[in-house]
């Protein structure tokens, strides 16, 4: 289908905006009406420059406040009709979008406004222009899409039509079932949106926080599905109005609009994910002093080396972890919070997937280019692809595991295992304006489904929390790591002077505990230390042993009987561990328990990990 997008989605001029559009690979836009009016440019120009992007100009808007008016506004609404029209003819545009009225002034009688909408519409088809009737979600007298219909259809005039626009329809918790009642011929235009669920006035929920399809929490693919049953037949087009879209950059805004169609148009084809990862391969950590006193602490080995990076592997069960020694990973991101020098941070993810050649392809097909990778004869052939964060997610099979040197069993610096056996979860800090972008990235390009969105409580701010997962890294394996499926956390934080969150790596445990028993006794000063109020509270509400409050070890319970108990290390450098043991079917993340581990972080989580010997 032909895909569209309204100059109020992105940020910046008419022109830029146009420029990005085309460059993302949309077929035409909507002219928003301020975008234009602030443009220096004549609409002869605009209507050039779109044409030789390749744009059509599929919609004009809005018109607003037209219809059921007193007589004397009538006449006057008219006029200023006429002069749309003719801006329209100079424009290049052949469609309007008239809004349902919103004014004190307007009278509720249908039949007056159908009459409107037809004298209208007459008008417009002596300029070979037509009208699209919107259903406002606000309107002061026509507010669903049924009734918006109901009128066109009163009116009856081959000039007008309705036009459709998910965020109004869906923010009402109206059925979109009864668009398969309205003939595809009258559906004019169409126009999408999604939203988190919000329990909020519906204006400034329309106005603040519309966000691309896959992003939110409506079911948009349905909507489109029940339009192209009733027969429409013209552009998927974006409308979004987002504070942080406004803010962001232009071009970035605009591929991502077209990443979501894309993602829409397979789902609403039924097409599957080829190759939805089934673990974590790897997680790559830059700096090397400090990760090598934290990581034997946490029963780690050393047992490889890269034969041509200075890249160390270090292993535990199924949990393995590739130090950086480069400060950074392949292909540092402008503009993205990393670590510095050999400061220790989180850069790259490897994923175990079923076929990562059609992983790759799938992720280039959703406008996620493959990075470029420095590799000899004899590497394996790895491929990546940068996450919004600029964060390197790399598609893996068993391969990559050859380009490492054994070290040994043991590994050099081992203290001996803890019982880890794979990488339950990765945390990641998501730049302000990328986190919708992040959203739609992780369930497009890698097949995961986002759980429930949270707001966790920070001394200094608030942080934003999305956690994603396969269907297997929704419900937990127990304690065996094959096929555990991918959990990942998005976090959005604007907390102080703006540092944002460190990134973080939890580790499945067999026996925390016991974890936290031999850390207590060998390297105190690498466990995070939590308020005894905690425990206190914790001990109010849950039968626990006492042993948690001496081991600093936290706990979370379902309403479904499963438990969670886990534990933190201070952060070194932009990165801290979790050990975390699920019980019983426990599958969530222990967000309960976060405004306690940031307020803790805060008050001196930071500190020099131990230097183990050689």
């Amino acid at each position: 289908m032909r895909k569209s997008i309204a100059t109020v989605s992105v940020s910046g001029t008419l022109t830029e905006k146009l420029t990005a559009v085309a460059a993302a690979g949309f077929d035409g836009v909507e002219i928003f009406e301020n975008d234009l009016l602030a443009c220096p440019l004549p609409p002869e120009e605009i209507r050039a420059r779109a044409a030789d992007l390749g744009l059509t100009i599929d919609l004009y808007q809005p018109f607003r406040d037209f219809e059921g008016v007193p007589r004397a506004r009538l006449r006057a609404n008219l006029e200023r009709a006429e002069h749309k029209f003719r801006l329209m003819r100079r424009l290049g545009a052949d469609l309007l979008l008239v809004c349902s009225n919103v004014s004190p002034e307007t009278i509720a009688d249908d039949g007056l406004a159908a009459e409107h909408l037809r004298l209208l519409a007459e008008r417009a088809a002596g300029h070979g222009i037509r009208v699209a009737y919107e259903a406002l979600a606000w309107g002061r007298h026509v507010n669903e899409y049924l009734h918006a219909w109901n009128i066109v259809r009163q009116a009856d005039h081959p000039s007008l039509g309705t036009c459709l626009d998910s965020f109004h329809i869906l923010s009402r918790g109206s059925d979109p079932l009864g668009i398969e009642a309205i003939p595809g011929e009258k559906i004019f235009f169409l126009q999408l949106a999604d939203a988190p669920l919000l329990a909020m006035d519906v204006l400034q929920w329309s106005r603040h926080h519309r966000c691309f399809p896959g992003q939110g929490g409506f079911d948009v693919a349905g909507l489109v599905r029940h339009a192209l049953n009733a027969g429409y037949a013209g552009p998927l087009s974006l409308e979004v109005f987002n504070d942080h879209f406004r803010q962001a950059g232009t071009g970035r805004t605009a591929r991502d609009g077209m990443r979501s169609l894309i993602a829409l148009e397979r789902q609403l084809q039924g097409v599957a994910h080829p190759s939805v990862p089934s673990g974590f391969a790897f997680v790559e950590l830059s700096g090397t002093g400090s990760l090598n006193g934290v990581l034997p602490a946490l029963g780690f080995a050393r047992t490889g080396r890269h034969s041509g990076k200075p890249v160390e592997l270090w292993s535990q069960g199924e949990a393995r972890l590739l130090v950086n020694a480069t400060g950074t990973g392949e292909h540092p991101e402008p503009g993205r919070a990393r670590a510095t020098g050999a400061e220790p941070g989180l850069v790259a993810i490897g994923l175990d997937s079923p076929d990562p050649g059609r992983a790759v392809a799938h992720a280039e097909s959703l406008l996620s280019p493959v990075l470029p990778r420095e590799r000899a004869p004899q590497d394996a052939p790895l491929h990546a692809v940068a996450a919004p964060d600029g964060t390197e997610i790399f598609f893996c099979d068993d391969a990559w595991l050859a380009d490492f040197a054994p070290e040994g069993t043991g590994g050099t610096g081992s203290t001996g295992s803890t019982g880890i056996t794979h990488i339950d979860h990765v945390a990641l800090a998501q730049p302000p304006h990328y986190f919708d972008e992040a959203l739609l990235f992780y369930r497009g390009v890698l097949g995961l489904q986002p759980q429930e969105s949270l707001e966790v409580p920070d001394p200094y701010g608030l942080v934003r929390s999305r956690a994603m997962s396969t269907p297997q890294g929704s419900t937990p394996q127990g304690s065996t790591p094959q096929g555990s499926g991918v959990r990942m956390v998005l976090n959005l934080a604007q907390v102080g002077a703006g540092q944002p969150p460190p990134q973080h790596v939890a580790l499945a445990g067999q026996d925390v505990l016991a974890v936290a028993r031999r850390l207590r006794a060998e390297h105190p000063e690498l466990l995070l230390p939590i308020p005894a109020n905690y425990y206190d509270d914790l001990e109010a509400r849950h039968d626990v042993p006492p042993e948690l409050r001496e081991l600093g070890v936290l706990y979370d319970r379902d309403a479904h009987g499963g438990a969670f108990l886990h534990l933190y290390t201070v952060t070194v450098g932009r990165v801290f561990f979790e050990i975390v043991q699920r019980i019983g079917g426990y599958a969530g993340y222990g967000a309960a328990n976060a405004p306690i581990r940031l307020a803790a972080q805060h008050h001196g989580g930071r500190t020099e990990p131990p230097m183990m010997s050689e």
